[in-house]
């Protein structure tokens, strides 16, 4: 399949499900996609995707040039899997399964990680926030049990929270987890980088962004998962946060900043 820029370059689309709308103003599962970045995931993606597929009707693996058979794990499944040849780093990957899910009618979007650290037995409590607060994207804060994350990730955590923090002016909880809800809105109208190299840095851009333009950030409080048997993080905490720090220090200074430097707005929270 081919999407988008030639710089995109897809292969094998498997389903072709439409999002159908609700018509009743409350979104549902009906009105979901769920996105799932996946590199190198053969030994976990089967599971969360079936997981997901229970969740909505529009499901779309995105396999960011593994080597593993990751795509194939997923073989028969009644969702959309595309197959990127070269390494788009994650905020490509996500991007492309946005640009899919939106062109299926998709009003909400869902984005979880293929190694099995979120449960979409959550993604009803994501629905059900994304109503109360329906212009904000929700963010899977794992602080249930958060003593059980790796020490070093949970130091960076907080030094990205910190951050991030300030450059967008409100208070945003576990910035790295990459389980959210976006609506429709915020997807057609946040920019971020999806330079391959930057890594992480799209899904804290997209936090800002989305701040910056009016749109709210929710914490809802998930648990931390961390599979005994989960291949190893793609997160690398001195260089993602450094490359984090960086783009939010260009943001924090920017001229088109919406507020003065410092402030954080900590209402609603």
């Amino acid at each position: 399949m081919q999407l988008g820029a030639p710089r995109y370059a897809f292969a094998a689309e498997r389903s072709h499900v439409r999002v159908e709308p609700s018509r009743s103003g409350v979104l549902t599962r009906e009105d979901l996609a769920i996105v799932i970045p996946a590199r190198n995931e053969a030994g976990s993606l089967r599971a969360v995707a079936a997981a997901c597929l229970s969740q909505a009707r529009l499901v779309i693996v995105v396999d960011d040039a593994s080597i593993d058979g990751t795509i194939d794990s997923v073989a028969g499944f009644p969702l959309i899997a595309l197959r990127s040849p070269t390494h788009l780093g994650k905020g490509g990957a996500l991007t492309a399964g946005f640009r899919v899910a939106l062109d299926h009618g998709a009003l909400a979007v869902v984005t979880l990680d293929g190694d099995g650290q979120h449960d979409a037995t959550d993604i009803p409590a994501f629905l059900d926030a994304a109503n109360r607060y329906p212009e904000a994207v929700i963010v899977g804060a794992r602080i249930r049990e958060r003593a059980r994350a790796p020490l070093a990730r949970r130091f960076a955590n907080r030094i990205a929270d910190f951050w991030i923090s300030r450059a967008a002016g409100v208070a945003i909880h576990d910035s790295q987890c990459g389980y959210r809800l976006y609506p429709r809105d915020v997807l057609t109208s946040v920019q971020a980088s999806t330079r391959p190299d930057d890594g992480f840095v799209f899904e804290s851009e997209m936090l800002i962004d989305s701040a910056w333009r009016g749109f709210g950030v929710i914490a809802l409080p998930i648990e931390s998962r961390y599979p005994a048997n989960a291949r190893a993080s793609h997160f690398r905490p001195a260089r993602d946060i450094w490359r984090i720090t960086c783009m939010v220090a260009r943001r924090t200074f920017s001229p088109d900043r919406p507020f003065p430097a410092g402030v954080v707005n900590r209402a609603g929270l």
